[in-house]
């Protein structure tokens, strides 16, 4: 299906097109609550399924799903539609797939505790930065002994099982505060309590599934289901990340396309970026500014734009501002650095225009075709051709079970891993044979790794083998331990030596995400 310009506004002397191939150098949307965020949101993501793009996006208020049916039949919608002159246009719904990390109103989102990474589990579990550090440590003896972490009753057992042999870790790794650990268990309890633990397991989300198209060459939305999920803002904001990490990561470098592989809106934004360490946050602008090469758009959609820091706001080349209040000086700065970020039309006072937009109308300034933002527009955006509102619960039943994923991940599956092995559980799940390939890291793990890094393909393990974890020994046992021959020196060195050759093909299966690979994270092989 060929790109073709997408109308997204009309103002009073000329159309305003978004160019398909300059989607991925990303947008924001922005505006107050009731200004038509979520409509404008809903005409950009159907105009990109018509064109034949992917989308992701999340529904907060449940909204979202009526771009499954056709709709346009307003009374409100058709008389916008004639002051635009787009009268007669035919209502149509959209392909869509319902995810939903509850598995509750769509199908389940999954990944694992590995894939994650412990700077992402910190934010999310809201951890300083000794008790950050104690996790980071969980990851790398996870890492050194082969444990699997693939949900949260792994992460309890490993960091229940440094805190009760903390001494055994001392010499290589220093000492490791039991307050830091009693903290991190109560926060895993606690997140386990907002019902976060549904999303950690698998099968875990392929990301390939959301980039699929329908047998007539249309996009599919994929809507994530964020009404209950926003309960618990710091597992919506990290899902999302990481959603985004995992694309950039996963996908080849695809340069400039005449439309883009993906569309991902972010709804939301200011969760992803209130508290955020400085670190994450460079990390998160990298990603920004490089998945573009990726073939990938993002679209930040928030209130405010000064919820985006500069230095991600710096990569949002389209630009659609509804209306902003100006009650209270902080309110008029936020105004005047808005009307400040675009290009200045001499028609009207950008700043003043601000205040005074009507529902569903905005400033816009678009990209064209050198990549040079247009000059702002003051303009009434076109609404969707779907239906504007929610769906009943029986029709998104019925989409969910004729959907493209029907069945693939709505049971969970809870192999041996990291719980299992320190327990003594066996797993119900049938145990897989490890297998070990070449090493997949990401982007900054490879330009900021070590040597360690560069590690080349291992021949195949055929058996499991996981580093016998030390256990503290009592004071008893200390006291009373006989000094080794130099036989049994020379044996119990040739044993380690050998064991430490197995685990460490075990351990290169372990493989990194892109910010679990920064900061210590592993990612289970598919």
């Amino acid at each position: 299906m060929s790109a073709t310009p997408i109308l997204i506004a009309k103002s009073a002397t000329r159309e305003l097109h978004l160019l398909p191939g300059m989607s991925n150098r990303h947008g924001l949307v922005a505006g107050a609550t009731g200004t038509g965020k979520t409509v404008t949101l809903q005409t950009l993501a159907e105009s990109f399924s018509a064109q034949g793009v992917p989308v992701f996006l999340a529904d907060i208020k449940g909204d979202l799903a009526g771009l499954s049916q056709p709709g346009g039949q307003s009374a409100k919608v058709q008389e916008r539609l004639g002051e635009l002159g787009l009268s007669g246009r035919t209502p149509s719904g959209c392909p869509v797939t319902f995810w939903d990390v509850f598995g509750e109103s769509g199908h389940p989102v999954r990944t694992t505790v590995s894939e994650l990474g412990p700077l992402l589990l910190s934010r999310l579990l809201q951890l300083n930065d000794v008790q950050s550090g104690v996790m980071n440590l969980v990851f790398k003896i996870a890492d050194e002994h082969g444990l699997l972490l693939l949900d949260l009753k792994d992460l309890r057992a490993t960091v229940k099982y440094l805190g009760d042999n903390a001494s055994a870790f001392t010499t290589e790794y220093g000492n490791i505060s039991k307050a830091s650990i009693g903290a991190i268990q109560r926060a895993l309890l606690e997140l386990e309590t907002q019902g976060a633990e549904c999303f950690f397991g698998e099968p875990g989300l392929n990301l390939d599934d959301l980039i699929q198209t329908d047998s007539q060459g249309r996009g599919v939305i994929n809507i994530l289901a964020a009404d209950r999920l926003m309960t618990s803002p710091k597992v919506y904001a990290t899902a999302l990340l990481w959603m985004l990490s995992e694309l950039f990561e996963n996908l080849p470098e695809a340069g400039d396309l005449p439309k883009p592989k993906l569309v991902f809106f972010f709804d939301e934004a200011h969760l992803l970026f209130s508290d955020i360490p400085d670190a994450l946050l460079e990390k998160i602008e990298q990603v920004v500014r490089l998945i573009r090469s990726k073939g990938v758009g993002v679209f930040f959609v928030t209130q405010n734009p000064r919820d985006i820091p500069d230095k991600v706001a710096a990569q949002l080349g389209n630009r659609i501002q509804h209306a902003l209040r100006a009650f209270t000086p902080l309110e008029q700065k936020a105004v005047r650095a808005a009307a400040q970020s675009f290009r200045v039309n001499p028609a009207f006072d950008t700043e003043e225009v601000l205040t005074h937009l009507g529902v569903g109308e905005a400033l816009v300034s678009l990209l064209d075709e050198r990549g040079q933002p247009a000059v702002v527009e003051r303009a009434l955006i076109v609404p969707p051709k779907s239906q504007l509102g929610p769906i009943t619960a029986a029709q998104r039943q019925q989409l969910i079970e004729t959907s493209l994923v029907a069945g693939v991940y709505e049971e969970a599956v809870d192999r041996h891993s990291a719980y299992e092995h320190l327990s003594g559980v066996v797993s119900t799940a049938q145990p897989e044979a490890p297998t070990v390939a070449e090493p997949k890291r990401g982007f900054f793990a490879r330009l900021f790794g070590n040597e360690e890094d560069q590690v080349t393909a291992a021949p195949p393990v055929q058996t499991p083998a996981v580093k016998p974890l030390p256990q503290a020994p009592s004071k008893r046992k200390l006291a009373g331990r006989q000094a080794q021959s130099l036989g049994e020196t020379v044996a119990k060195t040739a044993a380690r030596t050998a064991t430490t050759a197995v685990t460490g093909m075990i351990t290169r299966e372990i493989t990194r995400g892109l910010l679990g690979g920064l900061f210590g994270g592993g990612r289970r092989r598919r």
